[in-house]
């Protein structure tokens, strides 16, 4: 876990902009906190990709320190920002890095959601893998049938994490793939189940119906799924990936957040506006392609290393 946000912390030390540069900057530039210290603190909280409402509760906190102790030293303002975001990030403290969470059901069921390229089919294999080490009996359905390469992807991953795959031809019902791995999952007294499905993008309305006959169907095999709904988002594509969630909490109610490439380019900001404009906790952080490296997502480690608080 640490290393991870070594490597965290090293990779957005390259990026010039980053957070916790720029709250440098600010501070050595400026002693005290006046209007125009706040007017530039919003701009780089907001080039961070914390978003409106993030920021909003952020300098909320700043202006209400200001107006007990007026012109206090930006010293301050670090820790301030610091306590803020862990406080917004609190939603996601609460989650257990086991895989299925202890006391759950059996089989327990992952339907897991995304656009194409984000990561959706290697998080699978992680989330299998730990499974599988945990000594769990794993179903991976491939319910993507839109793509031959999910399908194909997804056979392999199996092999290597040693979980059985159920699939059908591309082009089939993937309500009919589903129906057929939660049949199994049952028959086989699998552990886990974990769902892929389509990563396109279609119009609002044909995501609901198919997404809603999916759930028809897990509810007719197996009452109560899913028990998690999970939402891969690339960390890199920034604001975008709020607008992702928002479509998919709205549609198939999104439960937790997986995000990927958070080790690359991002500039970890948005982090804080997922889990703040959407109330939707962020309960994974996939570091790289192999499969064991999916980190349990650490609020303190992670706000530490976004405003360099050490």
């Amino acid at each position: 876990m640490a290393g991870w946000f070594q490597r965290l912390g090293e990779e957005l030390t390259k990026d010039r902009g980053s957070l916790a540069d720029n709250l440098n900057y600010l501070m050595l530039r400026s002693p005290k906190i006046d209007t125009s210290l706040i007017e530039e603190l919003e701009a780089i909280l907001i080039q961070a990709d914390l978003g409106v409402s993030a920021t909003n509760r952020i300098l909320e906190r700043i202006r209400k320190k200001n107006t007990l102790t007026p012109g206090y030293d930006t010293s301050e303002v670090r820790a301030l920002v610091h306590t803020a975001i862990i406080d917004i990030l609190k939603l996601c403290q609460d989650y257990t890095d086991t895989v299925p969470p202890p006391k759950t059901p059996r089989p327990y069921v992952y339907m897991m959601v995304g656009v194409n390229g984000v990561g959706k089919t290697t998080t699978i294999a992680k989330l299998a893998h730990r499974a599988r080490k945990g000594g769990k009996e794993v179903v991976l359905v491939a319910a993507d049938t839109f793509r031959a390469a999910a399908i194909d992807q997804l056979a392999i991953w199996g092999q290597r994490v040693d979980a059985d795959v159920i699939h059908h031809r591309q082009g089939s019902d993937p309500s009919a793939v589903i129906y057929d791995g939660l049949t199994a999952a049952k028959n086989r007294k699998a552990d886990v189940v974990i769902i892929d499905t389509a990563g396109r993008l279609q119009t609002k309305q044909n995501l609901m119906s198919e997404l809603e006959k999916m759930h028809r169907v897990m509810a007719k095999v197996l009452p109560g799924t899913p028990h998690d709904v999970l939402l891969v988002l690339d960390a890199t594509t920034g604001q975008n990936a709020i607008s992702q969630a928002r479509l998919f909490k709205e549609t198939v109610g999104v439960t937790g957040i997986v995000l990927t490439k958070l080790d690359s380019t991002a500039k970890g900001g948005i982090v804080v506006a997922i889990v703040e404009e959407l109330n939707v906790p962020v309960r994974w952080i996939g570091s790289g392609e192999n499969h064991t490296d999916l980190s349990r997502f650490d609020i303190k480690n992670f706000a530490d290393t976004l405003v360099k608080m050490h």
